[in-house]
């Protein structure tokens, strides 16, 4: 893999994932390209997760008024 995870968009990570859970799935890789699939994969995953809920922090951060419509967005607070 040519760029390192942490600049990766959330879809290409997510599509690189997909592209490893494949290959694991295939049992063809050597042991050793195994293991190496799997670490890289486990760092796509936890990426991915903190990505997810840093986008659920910014859709929660949205404030509604009283007709349920957005009315603004109230500040992030990380908790």
């Amino acid at each position: 893999m040519a760029s390192a995870p942490e600049n990766l968009s959330f879809e290409a990570a997510l599509a690189r994932l997909e592209e490893i859970v494949r290959l694991l799935e295939r049992g063809e890789a050597p042991l050793d390209q195994s293991i190496d699939l799997y670490q890289e994969g486990d760092r796509l995953k936890r990426l991915c997760e903190e990505r997810l809920k840093s986008a659920q922090a910014r859709i929660d951060a949205i404030a509604l008024g009283p007709d349920g419509q957005p009315a603004g967005t109230r500040p992030f607070e990380a908790q």
